[in-house]
């Protein structure tokens, strides 16, 4: 299938773009490749192929563009928007489990003619046609659940994350760049109830073991794996990096340049 008019488009209301997915949202790609991490496994993302993000999940994602051109889909499915289809279509859970933050779909038909039907509504802007919007939303959405209807347990779960395993949890997630309460959240605990458990478990303080964990991993992938600083350090959830050289030589006592060339 060939878009002639889409490059890009976004339907739905706007989410942030942090590494917290506070919506589920469908993602299909027309040019390019994204390689995506939820903290246990990689992804990758071809043209022609879809999958759905999941809410209350950390997730990083990154975009490779063919000759200079990136194109995709994106249609979000919030918790209103889906609250209103859950009583219009009598949906049902039986919370059977679907791990990760990502769904992957591949390649299927009905999508590809899905987005092809998105063609002459689309205003050239990056957006639908906002009258037309909610309706594509709810197409799409029982075009998915025809496909693999165990996506109702995904899509129709409004429940908040349970507690669950602060150590495993952490160890496995420890790289994302996220606010201590979106840790908190996600292991089902109080701000307070987090901080209390964490040092219980760690003996030390959710801000200072994150900090040195990030370092050491970023230690051995310098110094056994023969990695710049420049291609780990945002992975290892750093902002920036001049504050993760600043770190790094405090604890260690050489800058990640010069270890990587000892």
């Amino acid at each position: 299938m060939k878009l002639t008019t889409i490059s890009s488009c976004y339907i739905g209301p706007e989410i942030s773009p942090e590494q917290f997915i506070p919506e589920h949202f469908f993602l299909y790609l027309i040019r390019g490749a994204i390689n995506g991490y939820d903290g246990n496994k990689n992804y990758t993302l071809k043209p022609g192929e879809y999958c759905i993000a999941r809410k209350n999940h950390l997730a990083r994602y990154n975009k490779q563009k063919d000759d200079d051109v990136f194109g995709k889909i994106v249609v979000i499915f919030d918790e209103a928007f889906l609250k209103v289809q859950k009583e219009k279509h009598k949906m049902h859970i039986n919370k059977a489990a679907i791990s990760g933050a990502f769904v992957a779909g591949g390649k299927n038909e009905r999508i590809e003619t899905f987005i092809k039907s998105l063609e002459p509504y689309y205003n050239g802007e990056g957006r639908l046609d906002g009258r037309y919007a909610d309706i594509k939303r709810e197409e799409l959405l029982l075009i998915l659940l025809a496909i693999n209807p165990e996506l109702a347990n995904v899509f129709f779960d409004f429940a908040i994350p349970q507690k669950i395993n602060i150590e495993a949890f952490m160890n496995s997630n420890y790289k994302f760049n996220v606010s201590l309460e979106r840790f908190a959240y996600l292991t089902g605990r109080s701000l307070s109830a987090f901080k209390r458990d964490f040092k219980q478990v760690f003996n030390d303080t959710p801000s200072h073991w994150l900090i040195q964990k990030r370092l050491r991993e970023s230690y051995f992938l310098i110094s056994k794996k023969g990695k710049k600083p420049t291609d780990i350090y945002l992975d290892l959830g750093f902002e920036d990096l001049s504050h993760f050289s600043f770190v790094f030589k405090k604890m260690f006592g050489v800058a990640p340049t010069a270890l990587g060339k000892e």
